[in-house]
């Protein structure tokens, strides 16, 4: 990984431009409420050491969501700015919260990728994770004001 990468906690501060970043990643998908700035920074002050950032001369090029209830672990909206992947960024940054997690005494730690997150679904069983398909997954939104878009370009 290139020297001049900063893996760091994120902070309720990097919340512009991790929304920047977000935004400019092709089928990245947020919330309306779960990403807006209350609701990242809702899930940082629950989760205050796990979140993380990862910046080069002061630009956020990733990010990473993670928190746990106790226990077990899941990391949400992993993502390194396209211009900056394959240098391990991403990795480093996976590490990063898994080792906090760890600190934390979680055992076990999810990550969700759409199926048709080909850049994703790759990275994570190069990183060795195991696709659970043993298992569904099901999910109901009790705020229909949640709204759920998808970045098309």
């Amino acid at each position: 990984m290139n020297d001049n990468i900063q893996i760091r906690k994120m902070t309720c501060e990097d919340y512009d431009d991790v929304n920047d970043l977000w935004h400019s990643i092709k089928g990245f998908v947020l919330r309306s409420i779960d990403d807006s700035r209350e609701g990242v920074e809702r899930f940082i002050r629950r989760n205050p050491d796990t979140c993380v950032v990862a910046e080069e001369s002061g630009r956020i090029v990733g990010s990473i969501l993670c928190g746990h209830d106790g226990r077990k672990g899941c990391m949400y909206h992993v993502c390194v700015s396209p211009d900056h992947r394959r240098r391990g960024i991403g990795k480093s940054m996976v590490s990063f919260a898994l080792e906090k997690l760890k600190e934390e005494k979680i055992n076990d730690v999810s990550i969700i990728a759409f199926s048709k997150n080909d850049v994703g679904n790759l990275f994570w069983n190069k990183l060795g994770w195991e696709m659970q398909d043993n298992i569904n997954s099901y999910e109901i939104r009790i705020n229909k004001e949640n709204i759920r878009t998808e970045n098309k370009e």
